[in-house]
């Protein structure tokens, strides 16, 4: 266990007050008073879903490289690391995780696509940008919900791109 120590060398000189040697032991705490510096550990998981969500594409990159997680674990939230970037709107995040080999077509618990989470929460460049590499708007969802089910009325953007009406 690491425990703190006051960071005080050896001697200490003050000018016009005559001069005073101080030893380090005279800034600790009698022992009883020390607490142990504690470091919390996260599994490699918890830390790379989080670099997903902040969009830490460099630490991200090094995660994939070095092999500390894989693309296609479903996390605790239920989603794999696709579906959480598109979640955050990071289209950069999504093009890294997909040249990564991420897979567009990966299922979250509840069988939504990347593309349902693009047009549910309106992020008309992921969606494009998914649809271009060939993701299917016609997958359906545990619901029965196409991804052009979930587009909001007034994200003018996705309407179009689906060629949805409207209410």
């Amino acid at each position: 266990m690491k425990y703190y120590q006051c960071p005080v060398t050896p001697t200490v000189t003050y000018e016009g007050c005559g001069t005073k040697i101080l030893s380090p032991a005279s800034c600790l705490r009698p022992n009883k008073s020390l607490k142990p510096v504690r470091s919390v550990h996260f599994p490699n998981d918890v830390l790379f879903q989080d670099y997903v969500r902040q969009g830490e594409l460099e630490r991200i990159g090094r995660f994939i490289r070095t092999r500390r997680v894989t693309l296609d674990t479903i996390y605790h939230s239920g989603m794999a690391a696709i579906h959480e970037a598109v979640l955050s709107g990071n289209l950069e995040c999504v093009k890294l995780l997909v040249n990564l080999g991420a897979d567009i077509m990966q299922r979250d618990e509840e069988g939504w696509t990347p593309l349902h989470m693009a047009c549910s929460d309106g992020f008309p460049e992921i969606a494009k940008y998914l649809l271009s590499l060939g993701a299917d708007p016609d997958a359906e969802n545990e619901c029965g919900e196409k991804p052009a089910d979930l587009i909001d009325p007034d994200c003018k953007e996705l309407v179009e791109l689906f060629g949805v009406e409207g209410d």
